[in-house]
């Protein structure tokens, strides 16, 4: 379809209400994936949906649902009886939105308050992101449609309290949906409408093919569903085959990641692993780098080496750990939002649920046995204005590199995506190439062109920082994030109450020493910043100046007080001796 001929949202027949969020939200024209699906759902149809990350998916599903439920809510009032006490509304029968009106009926209010909607999402902070969407497209009909999120596991007494109240459309996990349907907190048999599955080819990657299955024993036979994914692999067809009925599949013809004009590919050949951390430390130390950057890897083990690595030269990261309670982790990506930190490092969906199919969750690669298996940040997370990706670890798979790519160049902002890559890992990342050009068969990732031999004078610090960081030091740093969120857990302030002597025991443990900081690697010397790049880099940021009250009171701490005294008192006069 032609940009002129392209159906803008005012023409998709949609409730007032939601155009007018659409506006709020700065959507002026829908997107490629929006475009071909809203039509298509509103029509009753099963979809069937690949799109990149970041092209607006949520929204495509989003927004059909809603008008579905409205158009469902008014047509349910537009069938209340004509006794009298309903004068001046106008009568229609249910699913029809035009046609002559309705006067002889008398049948009470046809639609009862029930969940009519369902949306599966692999993760915790995906359903929170989803459940975010939907509130703010309808901001203008809340008390028309209200959304319950119940992916968290630690809020099951308060979420079975909200879906006593039978919320309209129900987020969450497999996992946690299936519980409240055994526990009867939750009834879909005889009212859902619509089940929307996103992300649907990580489901059975992070283990919840028997809660699918079992989970589908509770939905009604006939309904509308919706499949949304990145790409399309065999899980996806099994997942076709259960839940569709004959779906329209959209295989939209775009690239699955951004274009060359907006998103830059290059790939680095490392001959070392010592040489992947000193490239790093030079980019990052250098401000080569600039703006906001997501570090991947891909085990738990190597975020916190790369982490502890990092901060001897004092750069501050931050570690998404699927260990932490959910709460903590979305605090660390609204912190990385707000500013607080320009790196953090994650691992992707294949190393945080389960990358070899038939395996349970939470049986992950060794040292990651404490994941949350439904903590992922591979793709679908809203981490803000990130300005480069840099896969630190090759991705896994050809489908771990176009979800870890996507976290940047989104909404038409620039980004970068840098992969770092051993001699070994070149036949793999060829492979990884091909399906990203496709059948344009050009080179897709460039070389970066960076003269390792101009930071060899960094390889002693880049040595002596790696040295530092032993298994010991990373062992310690997981235990001591750990050992706060204890401390600071609101579930465990009542224990403590309870049981002062283990808090007692906890706060005056032994301290724990993740590594030694050597605070001579954070300074970059001139002479050690590479010819060309003097001038143009700064690698310590000038410190802000002070108010002139701050530096005479910083003056005076500073000056010795004994060279600085001066007794202004009374002269001494001896007093005569009594005789």
């Amino acid at each position: 379809m032609e940009d002129s001929e392209a159906l803008g949202f005012e023409h998709m027949g949609l409730d007032p209400r939601l155009l007018q969020a659409v506006t709020d939200l700065g959507w002026s024209r829908p997107t490629l994936i929006q475009e071909k699906a809203i039509p298509l759902a509103l029509e009753g149809k099963d979809l069937l949906a690949r799109a990149r990350t970041g092209s607006g998916k949520t929204a495509a599903y989003a927004i059909p649902m809603l008008q579905l439920l409205l158009h469902r809510k008014a047509a349910g009032l537009r069938t209340w009886c004509c006794c009298g006490k309903h004068s001046g509304l106008e009568f229609r029968l249910p699913g029809s939105l035009s046609g002559p009106a309705t006067t002889n009926l008398c049948t009470g209010p046809v639609v009862e308050q029930a969940v009519r909607g369902l949306v599966l999402v692999p993760t915790k902070e995906l359903a929170r992101q989803a459940q975010s969407m939907i509130q703010q497209l309808a901001t203008y009909c809340a008390r028309d449609v209200r959304v319950a999120n119940v992916s968290a596991a630690e809020d099951s007494v308060s979420q079975r309290a909200v879906l006593m109240e039978k919320p309209d459309v129900v987020v969450g996990t497999p996992s946690r949906i299936l519980s409240h349907l055994q526990q009867d907190s939750l009834k879909l048999r005889d009212s859902l409408e619509l089940l929307v599955v996103d992300e649907a080819d990580l489901l059975f990657s992070f283990g919840f093919e028997e809660e699918l299955k079992s989970l589908l024993c509770h939905l009604p036979r006939i309904y509308q569903a919706f499949l949304m994914s990145a790409t399309f692999n065999e899980d996806v067809q099994a997942l076709k085959e259960l839940i569709l009925h004959n779906p329209v599949t959209l295989k939209l013809q775009e690239s699955q990641l951004p274009g060359p004009d907006q998103l830059q590919q290059f790939q680095v050949v490392c001959e070392t692993e010592e040489d992947k951390f000193l490239l790093l430390y030079a980019l990052l130390k250098l401000s080569l780098i600039r703006g906001k950057s997501l570090l991947f890897v891909n085990t738990l083990e190597r975020s916190y080496r790369l982490r502890l690595f990092l901060e001897q030269f004092s750069i501050p990261t931050c570690v998404l750990n699927g260990e932490l309670p959910l709460r903590s982790r979305c605090h660390i990506i609204s912190q990385f939002n707000q500013g607080f930190y320009d790196c953090v490092i994650a691992t992707d969906a294949e190393v945080l649920g389960a990358p070899v199919k038939g395996k349970r969750r939470g049986r992950g690669p060794k040292g990651d046995k404490a994941s949350d298996p439904e903590a992922g940040v591979a793709r679908g997370i809203d981490f803000h204005h990130v300005s480069a990706v840099l896969n630190f670890d090759l991705p896994p798979t050809p489908e771990a590199y176009i979800h870890r790519a996507g976290r940047t160049a989104r909404a038409n902002n620039p980004g970068i995506v840098l992969t770092f890559v051993l001699p070994t890992e070149q036949f793999h990342l060829g492979k990884i190439e091909e399906l990203l050009s496709g059948e344009n068969r050009g080179p897709i990732l460039l070389p970066y062109q960076f003269r390792m031999e101009e930071i060899e004078g960094f390889r002693y610090r880049c040595r002596d920082a790696m040295r530092s960081v032993t298994k010991q030091a990373i062992r310690e740093a997981r235990l001591k994030e750990i050992k706060e969120e204890l401390l600071h857990s609101e579930k465990l302030k009542t224990y403590f109450e309870d049981n002062p002597r283990d808090l007692q025991l906890l706060r005056h443990d032994l301290p724990l020493h993740p590594a030694v900081v050597k605070p001579h690697l954070g300074h970059v010397p001139d002479y050690l910043v590479p010819p060309a790049l003097r001038g143009l880099v700064r690698p310590h940021k000038k410190r802000k100046k002070l108010s002139s009250s701050c530096r005479k009171a910083k003056r005076a701490k500073s000056q010795n007080p004994l060279r600085s005294f001066k007794h202004k008192g009374k002269k001494f006069r001896p007093t005569a001796k009594p005789s």
